[in-house]
This record gives C-alpha cells, sequence and structure tokens, in this order.
C-alpha cells in the first residue's frame, strides 16, 4: 500500500493508499488546502485538528450545496422527460379541416357569358376599327 505525503495548511501529512490511487488523493488533498488556505488567510494560525475540521466542514458545506442543486436538476429532467414521453404517447394530431369557399355554378356560367360577350364586342369594335 503506497504511502503519500499531502500538504494541507502548509504542513506535511503522510497517508496510505490504495495503490493507483495517489491522484486522486493528491486532488481531494489539493481542494482540503484550499480550504484550509482560505482559514489561515481569515483566522491565522490555529491547531491542526481545528483547521481540519474547519476546512473539512466548508468541503462537507459545498458537497451538500451541490447536491441539492443536483436533486433540483434531476427532479427538472424527470418532468421533462414526463412531458415528453406524454407528447410522445399524444400520437399526431389530427389535420385541420380548411373549407375554401366554391364559386357557385351560376356565377361560373354567367361570368363566361360575360367573357364570351367582351370577346365578340372587342371583334366588332376590331371590324369597325379596320
Amino acid at each position: 500500500m503506497p504511502e503519500v505525503t499531502i500538504h494541507i495548511g502548509g504542513r506535511p501529512f503522510s497517508v496510505a493508499c490504495q495503490e493507483g490511487e495517489e491522484s486522486y488523493l493528491h486532488s481531494a488533498a489539493k481542494m482540503l488546502d484550499d480550504e484550509a488556505q482560505v482559514l489561515a488567510e481569515q483566522a491565522g494560525r490555529m491547531p491542526e485538528a481545528r483547521m481540519l475540521l474547519m476546512a473539512g466542514l466548508m468541503l462537507a458545506d459545498k458537497t451538500a450545496s451541490i447536491e441539492d442543486r443536483i436533486s433540483e436538476i434531476q427532479s427538472e429532467l424527470a418532468e421533462r422527460e414526463a412531458e415528453l414521453e406524454g407528447l410522445r404517447t399524444m400520437g399526431a394530431p389530427e389535420p385541420e379541416r380548411i373549407e375554401v369557399p366554391v364559386v357557385p355554378q351560376a356565377v361560373t356560367e354567367t361570368l363566361a357569358e360575360l367573357a364570351a360577350r367582351a370577346e365578340a364586342l372587342a371583334a366588332d369594335v376590331e371590324e369597325k376599327s379596320v
């Protein structure tokens, strides 16, 4: 089991970890050290146990906040998935019926007669003008 030296709040600590977990340990130690640095800047030097406790509590608070946000996002996602499933099962909407007005046959015949008369008149005017 490898032993790794980490630094938190400017203090070295020897910690054992599983083989291959060294990079994870260094990453976790860096997060704890970042919180310890904030404490050191705000409160100055404090006993090691208190510094580690406070830094751990600060990380726990951040973690709890992130977990709450994840829960909110999971709820929103579940709502959206239910809405999407509802839309999928709803099927395609019925086609909308659009009625187009139809010109009555009598009007069509009358317009045809008027067009024929107009053409006849145009032909008469053309013959007389020549």
